[in-house]
C-alpha cells in the first residue's frame, strides 16, 4: 500500500520511508518554513505561492499554485516522492487526486499539542527526528515560560473583512489565544464564523484583534473600525504569531509576551 496519510474518511497508513525523500512538494506555507528549519534545502522542490517563508525559496523554488488551487498537473511533471499536505488549508478532492499517484501525507493541527506532534511526524518523514526533537522540546520551554494563567481579556479575533469573519473554539487561533492569555469572545461558534459589527458591538470583548492574514488588514482598517465601534481597543497583529503551527511556534510565545505587556502598558 502506498505510505501515505489522509485524515479524513480515507484509509490511514502509518509507515515511514526507509529511505529520506528525495524530493519533496510542500502545499502549506507554515510546513514549508518547518522543511527549511529542518535543513531540506536541496530536498523542497516545490512550494505554494503562499509560502513567503524562507524569502530565498520563494524565489528560486517551482511554485506548484495556491493552497486551494493546486497546480496538479505541473506537481505530476515534478514527479515527488513526497507531497506534506493538510486537512484545513488544501482542498480534499485535489489532495486525493495527487495520493492515487504520489506519497501524501495530510496534517490535522488544531492546538499546540497537534502541532508537536506534527512536527515530530514530518521529522521521521524527512529522516530529521533529531531536528525535530530539538524544536518541539525547545517550543515547549518558550511556551512554558506564557505566564497568562490569569489574563484572561475578552477578545475577538478577526480574519477577513466584507463579511467579517471570525475564528471559533475549535481552531488552531483560538489554542493560540489561550496560550496569549486572551479569551475568545467567540469560542461557542465552529471554525470561521461571518459576523456583524452589530455582534462585535453587542458582545463584552474589550479588545479586537486585526490579522495580518488571510486578509492584510492595516492602520486604515483600525481607524475604520473605531470609529464604529467606540470603546473598543483595537490593534493589528501578527498572522504568523497565531496561525503557523511549524518552526514559526518557536517566536509565538515572546511575541505574545510583548502583546500583552503593550495592552498593560
Amino acid at each position: 500500500m502506498r505510505d501515505f496519510l489522509f485524515l479524513g474518511n480515507m484509509i490511514i497508513t502509518s509507515q515511514h520511508f526507509k529511505q529520506p525523500p528525495k524530493k519533496i512538494i510542500s502545499l502549506v506555507p507554515s510546513q514549508t518554513e518547518l522543511l527549511s528549519w529542518f535543513g531540506l534545502e536541496k530536498e523542497v522542490i516545490g512550494i505554494t505561492k503562499f509560502c513567503v517563508h524562507p524569502k530565498e525559496w520563494f524565489t528560486t523554488k517551482t511554485r506548484v499554485g495556491g493552497t486551494k488551487s493546486i497546480n496538479i498537473d505541473l506537481i505530476k511533471k515534478l514527479q515527488p516522492d513526497l507531497i506534506i499536505a493538510n486537512k484545513e488549508e488544501n482542498v480534499k478532492e485535489q489532495i486525493e487526486e495527487l495520493a492515487n499517484e504520489f506519497n501524501v501525507w495530510v496534517t490535522d493541527v488544531n492546538n499546540l499539542e497537534d502541532a508537536l506532534l506534527m512536527i515530530k511526524d514530518v521529522g521521521e518523514l524527512t529522516h530529521k527526528k533529531d531536528e525535530a526533537e530539538t524544536l518541539t522540546t525547545a517550543i515547549k520551554n518558550e511556551f512554558s515560560q506564557l505566564a497568562t494563567t490569569n489574563y484572561k481579556l475578552q477578545t475577538a479575533y478577526l480574519i477577513w473583512q466584507n463579511p467579517y469573519m471570525t475564528v471559533g473554539g475549535d481552531t488552531f487561533i483560538n489554542d493560540m489565544m489561550k496560550h496569549c492569555g486572551l479569551h475568545n469572545v467567540f469560542e461557542n461558534k465552529p471554525r470561521y464564523p461571518q459576523i456583524t459589527l452589530d455582534e462585535l458591538h453587542i458582545t463584552n470583548c474589550q479588545l479586537i484583534l486585526l490579522s495580518s492574514e488571510p486578509y492584510p488588514f492595516k492602520q486604515k482598517h483600525v481607524d475604520e473600525l473605531l470609529q464604529q465601534l467606540p470603546g473598543k481597543k483595537i490593534i493589528l497583529a501578527d498572522g504568523e504569531m497565531f496561525s503557523w503551527y511549524g518552526s514559526r511556534l518557536l517566536q509565538a510565545p515572546a511575541y505574545f509576551k510583548n502583546l500583552l505587556e503593550s495592552l498593560n502598558g
